[in-house]
């Protein structure tokens, strides 16, 4: 399995928080027909979202090996 979505979830949320940075200051106030604060939560959540997943799924792939783990050494102490 490969980091690339954890990765990209921290760059989108990085990018989020400097929108959001960017929009106190009042250097941006809208990117195209949009309010910066949208495309902050959008991309932040997005990012989040990207973040979670990834560690989710390796929790469960961990959970797998160990059960996994656990069957064949039971197997090997039955013979």
């Amino acid at each position: 399995m490969s980091r690339v979505p954890r990765l990209a979830g921290y760059a989108l949320m990085a990018a989020a928080a400097l929108l959001a940075l960017a929009m106190r200051r009042g250097t941006v106030e809208s990117v195209g027909p949009f309010p910066v604060a949208a495309i902050a939560l959008l991309v932040g959540m997005v990012g989040v979202m990207l973040v979670f997943t990834d560690l989710m799924v390796r929790g469960l792939y961990a959970q797998l090996d160990a059960a996994k783990r656990r069957e064949r050494e039971s197997d090997q102490r039955d013979e």
